[in-house]
């Protein structure tokens, strides 16, 4: 049986695809070349067992067999989830080892070795995380013990062009070189999920910390992030892509502390955060217009200024005219953001300052 793979809508109302992580796809692959080690044919389609009791079915879309390897490969399908692996040949090359060897994993050509400490898989070590490895184990000692082989076995997981792939992921800041990370905890790619990106804050985090890094930077996108970069001039592993998910950095850094915390964005998305919205999507928080002419009238705006800000379509329509008007609007946003996420660390430890900057990257006001 195929796993239901309509579970989530888009903000219209329409039903989104779920998808199979990398971590799902190279089981299955490695699966389909166990048969095809062990028994005269491969297994087409394959089935395997997700973490949570899902079968879903793959078609194999290559095969290979030599005199002491068997290869399948799987195209990787993320549904309606924009995810850079999509339509990607997630590759599994099985191999038998000598007994007792157990099953070994290596990195084929696309995916990362793990280089810095911090992340769920020790230096020196394929990025394959710990649940795609215990996927991919409990599989091959199931299928052997039905073929009569030994589970010891070498599984070399590679990926068609990962190392194109990994350069638009936060595999090189997190020190995974030469690929793609072999992911998932549940198998399943949830359409648009925050989990993933969160996911990646985090890890992030415990690399920083594993660096002994004592200020990381969090930034809303990539002209904030080069500001902030020009500007503080620290480690790239300092540098953290928070996105609009504010609040996963903060209840992140709340459990798992650092020294100083910089977060860095446009006057918008700043300006959420100073308003108290942790989540800095525009689909799930805006601007308040009416709190913006409170703000600039506490610092001397008029009330003509003020019912100019009420009525305005934009955050940079607000921010041109208290620029015009010399009021200090961008410079009180930013104090104001800064004492939310000092807030909502709960943590005097942890120093938080915020930069601002316009739609060019400029910075225009610290805390």
């Amino acid at each position: 049986m195929v796993a239901s793979t309509q579970d989530s809508v888009n903000e219209k109302g329409t039903a989104l695809k779920r998808g199979w992580t990398t971590g799902a796809c190279a089981t299955a692959a490695t699966s389909a070349a166990l048969y095809g080690l062990f028994s005269e044919t491969f297994k087409d389609p394959i089935q395997i067992t997700l973490p949570g009791g899902q079968t879903p079915d793959f078609a194999l879309a290559a095969e290979e067999r030599g005199d002491d390897f068997a290869m399948c490969g799987i195209v990787k399908d993320a549904g309606d989830d924009p995810d850079v692996t999509h339509g990607a040949m997630v590759r599994a090359t099985v191999r038998q080892l000598p007994k007792g060897s157990g099953v070994q994993f290596k990195a084929g050509k696309g995916v990362g070795m793990v280089t810095k400490p911090g992340l769920p898989i020790p230096p020196g070590e394929p990025a394959i995380n710990p649940v795609p490895r215990k996927m991919m184990i409990e599989h091959c000692e199931k299928i052997c013990a039905e073929l009569g082989a030994r589970a010891d076995i070498e599984i070399t997981i590679s990926v068609d062009n990962g190392e194109a792939l990994a350069q638009q992921t936060w595999n090189p800041r997190l020190g995974i070189v030469g690929g793609l990370s072999i992911l998932g905890t549940t198998g399943i790619v949830v359409p648009f999920s925050c989990a993933a990106w969160i996911h990646s804050i985090h890890r992030g985090i415990d690399v920083a910390r594993a660096e002994g890094l004592t200020h990381v930077v969090g930034s809303t996108g990539d002209a904030s992030e080069k500001a902030a970069q020009k500007r503080l001039g620290l480690p790239l592993e300092a540098y953290l892509d928070m996105g609009d998910f504010a609040g996963g950095l903060l209840k992140y850094l709340k459990a798992n502390p650092v020294p100083n915390l910089t977060i860095c964005g446009g006057f918008a998305k700043i300006t959420k955060l100073a308003e108290g919205h942790l989540d800095l999507h525009s689909g799930r928080s805006q601007v308040g217009f009416d709190w913006l002419a409170e703000q600039a009238q506490s610092l001397g705006a008029d009330e003509a200024l003020c019912s100019d800000i009420r009525a305005a379509n934009t955050a940079k329509q607000v921010l041109e005219l208290c620029t015009d008007a010399q009021i200090p609007i961008a410079e009180k946003i930013a104090i104001l953001a800064a004492q939310v996420a000092q807030g909502k660390l709960r943590n005097n430890d942890i120093r938080v300052s915020v930069l601002v900057t316009d739609r060019k990257g400029v910075i225009i006001a610290e805390s």
